[in-house]
């Protein structure tokens, strides 16, 4: 009797086929009698063929497609493994100290100083040693060998650097200037560029040097041109082609400025056009001046860099004298008409420029210079090196056996 009960209990009774519990039953072997949790049998459908077996379902969960799961996690809101977002910062229930990383490296920096290297470049006269004069309130390009009397300057393309230790509030800077005296004044101008290229190869060949050995100094010292500045004379025309084929060699290599020099000869009108017609021509030969729209990291210096570029060219007029305006005394030049203030932006874009070489970019004209113009030359130097079977190690191969042409 008992064997019998245990049996329907059990659906093992063949002969009363149609039977099926009435909801859960529970289940033999599981301890605290859980419903449902063994398999359940199932009344056939009729006409479903003529097996007195009754159908049992399995204990495993029915398989679903991927792409089902896939749909119902996209709506459940589920994010897949692969694309879960990484460890979110916790919060600090007490003073740590990050934030004195940042006076430990201005007081290092305030000990060691920092050097920048800037490179004018322009036919005679159109003030390039009073500009860089003005952009670091000194004398530090060619002072004149007399008082009131202005030193010669040689007609060739010979390149002169003068380097000076400015300091201001404590934080030292060991500015080298670079001046092109003769650049584009001879009546063939062809190759005139040369020169100016070879020095500013030599200087990433000497820090290649430095950094390849295996002893090296806890600081190489950095000559490189960070910048270059270039005069664009006051024409109101268009770009002339030394100009361009200028331009065009020398934004592969270093990082090129371009400003209009002795701005206070044209009208605002002529400036405008002129401005206008110097972005076309850039922008018909390709020439990617500085800041350049491929090195923008985040949508916050896109929309800084893209104020600058509508700017340049920057209209400029330099001055080292200073003039007695309203009771104060500013940097200007003295005309008939008045006095240009150099430092007014409604008068000259030069303090424009004197926040993108100083203020603003200057570490980022640093870094530039290091992680693309210097890399892209380290690389061309080693491949060669690797072509002529040397390592590295053993020394490059000079300028005369592996020579890049631009």
């Amino acid at each position: 009797m008992c064997r019998g009960l245990r049996a329907r209990r059990h659906g093992r009774c063949r002969g009363n086929a149609g039977w099926a519990p009435r909801g859960g039953h529970r289940g033999v072997g599981t301890e605290g009698g859980h419903r449902g949790v063994q398999a359940h049998r199932l009344r056939p459908p009729r006409g479903a063929g003529s097996s007195l077996e009754p159908e049992e379902r399995s204990m495993e969960p029915p398989a679903v497609p991927e792409e089902e799961e896939e749909e119902k996690e996209e709506e459940e809101g589920a994010v897949p493994l692969s694309m879960a977002p990484g460890p979110v910062g916790c919060q600090l229930f007490g003073y740590v100290g990050i934030e004195a990383v940042l006076d430990q490296m201005k007081i290092k920096t305030m000990k060691t100083g920092f050097e920048f290297n800037i490179m004018v470049v322009g036919q005679s006269g159109l003030g390039k040693s009073t500009m860089v004069n003005t952009l670091f309130k000194s004398k530090v390009s060619r002072k004149s060998s007399q008082p009131g009397q202005e030193e010669r300057i040689p007609k060739t393309v010979q390149l002169q650097s003068i380097t000076h230790v400015i300091e201001e509030k404590g934080v030292k800077m060991k500015l080298t200037v670079t001046d092109t005296p003769g650049f584009g004044d001879q009546i063939n101008n062809e190759n005139c560029w040369d020169p100016i290229i070879k020095y500013i190869n030599e200087q990433y060949e000497r820090y290649l040097r430095e950094e390849i050995l295996i002893t090296r100094k806890r600081k190489i010292p950095d000559t490189r041109v960070h910048g270059c500045v270039y005069f664009v004379p006051p024409t109101g025309h268009w770009l002339r082609p030394l100009d361009l084929e200028f331009m065009r060699r020398l934004s592969k290599i270093v990082n090129v400025v371009p400003v209009i020099a002795k701005a206070d000869t044209l009208t605002l009108e002529e400036r405008a056009e002129f401005k206008q017609r110097i972005q076309e021509n850039l922008k018909t030969h390709a020439i990617s001046v500085y800041p350049q729209e491929d090195f923008d990291q985040d949508p916050e210096d896109r929309a800084l860099n893209d104020r600058i570029r509508e700017k340049i060219p920057f209209a400029v007029v330099g001055a080292d004298q200073e003039h007695q305006v309203n009771g104060k005394r500013v940097l200007g030049r003295k005309t008939k008409w008045g006095i240009i203030e150099v430092e007014n932006p409604a008068h000259c874009e030069f303090p424009l420029l004197q926040d993108l070489l100083i203020r603003s970019h200057l570490q980022d004209l640093k870094d530039i210079t290091h992680n693309v113009h210097y890399e892209s030359y380290r690389v061309r130097r080693l491949n060669e090196s690797n072509q002529l079977g040397l390592s590295p190690l053993n020394g490059l191969p000079g300028k005369g056996e592996a020579s890049s042409h631009l």
